[in-house]
């Protein structure tokens, strides 16, 4: 296609631009301008017109970034800037050539950043490193497999293996891939849910026996309140707000509940709509909560408790009494525990006034119809799990699961990270999968369970796991606690990445290494029996097919089906019954087999071809039935333990840019945060700036306080007057991963706690700051009180 190594331009950190302030509007004209303005730059009008007129159509492709459903009436344009962003990305005509290897060593390759490795193009041809080497040299498929496969099979035990999952997998890979790793006699198989949305998955499967949204897209134009916490759908699912505005239209009333004002909540100009264009557009948030980090679950508890006191006031009018006494257990208990919760405390722990919770109290009293949606502000917390425990205890305390308009909604961030659980891609699948898996293949399932993605860095830091095999994803740049993960990396004697684009996950590898290149969802898939089509299930699991619709940009590419089949060909031999040959060829044998094996799959690969695929059944929604041992959703009762913060101390939460998608860095500009041409900030309120004697736009070290021997350090960050929550800060992600400790993580979910890192600031050394300026720092540091 085009030749390797185009010129790309770093910016200079030091130069980084910030505006006078964060902008109060999402979308609109420069929506479309910085959509349209990369994919017709790096791919052509062609290229363009073939991807993007096809993205979320029902004759078209996935999109490859978020899980955001699609209406059953699609328009024309059905994506948004970071859609089109991340399809550029995947289907640039752009190449990394042979020579490419030659000129750069893995040496040189760690000092370049994320955006220089993901602009250099489309990986083409499998590459290998050998112990000693420090450069990767191509291979051909055959010998690739085989050096995999050599490296497996040598293994004490199967258990010495991990295998990773992205969430960009599809659901016929995904099957594949789980079917390899067990078939090969493990449950390793960490994916990037244990990173973004397991808390959820625990929390709601504890109350109300499945781990989805209780949901359909067309509740949200149902609704009569919908109540967002912790996310930025303006930058992480955009599409998001075209829904929130119907909902608005039809009456709905919405609560944003943040930390940072982002400016989708507060206002959204639809780019397809004229009053988009030329309008002001549509304000979303009718209330805006800006809550302190980590004080989600004491508002919670608050609202449900003056739910409770209504009762009290007007007896048999408030709770769904109906609802509960059916279908429910834990009332009473809930009830005498909130009556013993403290309103000072409540306060302390969420930076609010009782008047802003009382407001959202009267507004959950008034809705007959509530959905309750949220996303890593809420699974990334020390407490998450019990938060969205607590989520589900207001829902259920007025009926609001299993009717119209009404119920609890995670928000997945990745395109199939919830298709990818369901067809087995998880540490954990119940003896029910296994046993099923195992009869359909005429093998022993493993049934112990494996490890997640912390684990696995635990299990590699400590020599345990010896070969580590990924599936998309970059996962030592999404972990946390970055130098721990890379040493574990390093100690391993074989990383293996299944790849579109180069990461950072490459470079810092095994003893050995390799890169197998593969296609991308954007691309047309032709094998033996014609052409191809995957499927996956986006957050309300809806689940459906995705076609490619262009040209692969090589001819050596092999589609991840095929890498699977063959990989685990070359592995596994006999050892599992399946036609591994025949699943390359066809992939419609692949649905067969998931039909038998996966649970509301019956009839796959005939559902899949009906318009616009099917739905997953979802007891909680369907027929208000909860696969808990006693089959009733269950009202938790849960302490609440409010995020201390020490004197002179931070709490800081870790944040996408809206020119990123996950690790991957589109571009250097936040322009709704207003900062441009650089990512080395961290965002303080300009109260907490002055508490610490320190000013805006200074350059200071950023030093995460946890007490384990290891020290923590971004350096050379530059401070930007930000409205945030007092004692709060942010930071951009991947970037600030290095703060957050490997062993913080929620509780019960086992999830990096991105959302609550303690941290000190101090002045950089040299900075043009003067001396008092860190002296008050320090001084401040000692002495400031700082409130719970």
């Amino acid at each position: 296609m085009v030749r390797s190594n185009p010129p790309v331009e770093e910016p200079d950190e030091k130069n980084v631009e910030v505006k006078d302030r964060p902008k109060d509007w999402a979308a609109g004209v420069p929506g479309v301008y910085y959509s349209m303005k990369p994919a017709l730059e790096h791919m052509g009008v062609d290229r363009t017109r073939k991807t993007l007129l096809a993205l979320n159509q029902k004759d078209g492709f996935d999109c490859p970034s978020c899980a955001w459903p699609d209406p059953n009436h699609r328009k024309a344009f059905e994506f948004c800037e970071n859609g089109a962003k991340a399809v550029t990305w995947e289907a640039t005509p752009v190449v990394i050539g042979s020579e490419f290897w030659d000129e750069h060593s893995l040496t040189d390759l760690r000092a370049r950043t994320e955006y220089w490795l993901g602009m250099q193009g489309r990986l083409t041809e499998p590459v290998y490193k050998a112990a000693g080497e420090d450069h990767y040299r191509p291979v051909g498929w055959d010998e690739a497999f085989s050096i995999v496969a050599r490296k497996l099979n040598s293994l004490a035990s199967p258990h010495e293996a991990a295998f990773y999952t992205s969430g960009r997998t599809s659901n016929e890979a995904a099957f594949l891939y789980q079917l390899f790793v067990r078939g090969f006699g493990t449950n390793n198989l960490p994916d990037c849910s244990n990173m973004c949305h397991e808390s959820s998955g625990w929390g709601m499967g504890q109350t109300i026996g499945i781990g989805k949204a209780t949901i359909t897209y067309d509740d949200f134009a149902r609704s009569d309140l919908i109540i967002i916490l912790g996310q930025n759908p303006g930058t992480n699912h955009p599409r998001m707000l075209t829904a929130l505005e119907e909902a608005k239209e039809y009456g709905a009333k919405i609560v944003a509940v943040n930390p940072l004002p982002e400016a989708g909540l507060r206002r959204y100009k639809n780019p397809q709509r004229v009053s988009g264009i030329v309008g002001r557009g549509t304000e979303i948030a009718d209330q805006f909560l800006q809550i302190r980090l980590g004080g989600d679950m004491a508002l919670l508890q608050a609202v449900s408790k003056r739910v409770f006191e209504a009762e009290e006031k007007n007896p048999g009018t408030v709770l769904d009494h109906e609802f509960l006494e059916k279908h429910c257990e834990g009332l009473d208990e809930l009830r005498e525990h909130l009556a013993q919760l403290d309103e000072q405390t409540v306060l302390e722990a969420t930076g609010l006034r009782s008047e802003e919770i009382d407001e959202l109290a009267a507004r959950y009293l008034r809705a007959e119809r509530v959905i309750i949606t949220w996303a890593m502000g809420i699974t990334q917390q020390k407490k998450a799990v019990p938060t969205i425990k607590e989520i589900i205890n207001l829902l259920l305390l007025r009926g609001n699961i299993g009717k119209p308009g009404a119920g609890a909604s995670p928000i997945r961030g990745h395109s199939n990270v919830q298709g990818d659980r369901t067809m087995g891609i998880w540490e954990q699948m119940p003896s029910t999968f296994l046993d099923a898996l195992g009869k359909e293949f005429s093998f022993e399932a493993p049934q112990d369970h494996g490890v997640d993605a912390v684990e696995s860095i635990h299990q590699m830091r400590d020599g345990k796991i010896k070969v580590l095999v990924a599936l998309g994803g970059n996962l030592v740049s999404a972990i946390s606690d970055t130098q721990v993960a890379e040493a574990a990396f390093a100690k391993t004697e074989m990383t293996v990445q299944i790849s579109t684009k180069l990461n950072r996950s490459h470079l810092i590898t095994g003893e050995e290494a390799l890169i197998l290149p593969t296609m991308g969802r954007t691309e047309i898939d032709v094998q033996e029996s014609g052409r191809q089509f995957v499927s996956v299930e986006d957050t309300v699991c809806a689940v459906h097919p995705s076609f490619g619709s262009v040209e692969p940009v090589s001819h050596t590419l092999l589609s991840e089906p095929a890498i699977i089949s063959r990989l685990a060909r070359e592995t596994l031999g006999d050892r599992v019954k399946a036609d591994w040959a025949g699943f390359e060829r066809n992939y419609d044998l692949i649905r067969e087999h998931i039909s038998h094996v996966v649970e509301g799959c019956e009839n796959y690969n005939e559902r899949i071809r009906q318009d616009g695929g099917f739905v997953l059944p979802n007891g909680p929604r369907d027929s208000r039935t909860f696969r808990t041992p006693t089959g009733r959703a269950v009202l938790t009762v849960n302490d609440l333990e409010p995020l201390e913060r020490p004197p002179g101390t931070l709490i800081l939460q870790t944040v996408r840019s809206h020119d990123q998608w996950n690790t991957t860095i589109y571009g250097h500009n936040d322009r709704y945060r207003g900062i441009r041409k650089g990512r080395h900030v961290v965002f303080i309120s300009p109260e907490d700036i002055a508490e610490l004697g320190l000013s805006d736009g200074q350059q200071v070290d950023l030093h995460g306080v946890y007490d384990d021997g290891i020290q923590r350090v971004l350096r050379d960050f530059r401070v930007v007057s930000y409205p945030t929550a007092r004692g709060c800060a942010a930071a951009y992600y991947p970037e600030a991963n290095v703060l957050v400790p490997l062993d913080s993580v929620a509780e019960g979910s086992n999830t990096p706690v991105s959302k609550a890192v303690l941290i000190r600031l101090e002045p950089t050394a040299g900075d043009s700051a003067d001396e008092e300026a860190g002296d008050a720092a320090h001084a401040k540091a000692d002495s400031a009180a700082a409130p719970a």
